[in-house]
């Protein structure tokens, strides 16, 4: 479950990929070849309300999906994920128009605003293997280009400690409940949105301007 009870520690926790990261350079490794159509990117950084909201934001992103990935269709329900039994991670599936953003450029606003990719199956206050951060790819493309941004990102020290996102086959990606889809946008004095969710948003207006949509 989401923990609502932030104390002072647990919030800089949370911000403490903002003080890890000293430079999120673009991907070396991208997609550099004509765009095609609508494009989805599967992605796991702990509570999916927050990586939803950022990515909500985010130039050339169409539409963004919070749901479950890593386990079976049967136990896909959020009372039953939410006890780290299931394989599942939350994880959001961002539908992006490859004209206006890169594959590259998704995973540069994963790592830099949406997570901290550094905290093993936890996200601050929230723990779990259902908290886990990891990317789900649907083509080998989408995973050289993630195992080598990781391998930039690390060999860049750009974090204190080392990456521990997975990156790993996507096999399915299930929707959650109704209630959990903009989440953020429909709660905006919920404690957990205003302590957690919406500082990442102030963020990726920081941290990735030139990624962000114009008002």
């Amino acid at each position: 479950m989401k923990n609502a009870r932030l104390t002072s520690l647990s919030i800089l926790l949370l911000g403490a990929a903002t003080l890890m990261a000293s430079d999120f350079s673009n991907p070396v490794l991208d997609h550099k070849g004509p765009a095609g159509g609508k494009q989805t990117a599967v992605l796991a950084g702990g509570c999916f309300w927050c990586v939803e909201a950022v990515f909500r934001v985010i130039e050339g992103v169409d539409q963004a999906v919070s749901g479950y990935s890593g386990g079976d269709a049967a136990s896909a329900h959020y009372e039953i994920v939410s006890t780290g039994k299931t394989g599942h991670a939350e994880a959001v599936q961002v539908t992006f128009d490859p004209k206006k953003i890169t594959y590259g450029q998704v995973l540069k606003v994963f790592f830099s605003v949406a997570h901290d990719p550094t905290q093993l199956n936890r996200q601050g206050p929230d723990t779990g293997p259902q908290y886990r951060s990891a990317i789900f790819y649907s083509n080998p493309e989408q995973k050289r280009i993630a195992e080598a941004y990781i391998s930039q990102l690390d060999q860049a020290k750009v974090f204190r400690t080392p990456i521990v996102t997975h990156v790993v086959e996507l096999k399915a990606f299930y929707p959650a409940e109704a209630h959990h889809q903009n989440f953020c946008n429909r709660n905006s004095k919920n404690s957990y949105v205003v302590n957690v969710a919406l500082p990442k948003i102030e963020k990726a207006q920081k941290q990735v301007p030139e990624l962000v949509k114009k008002k």
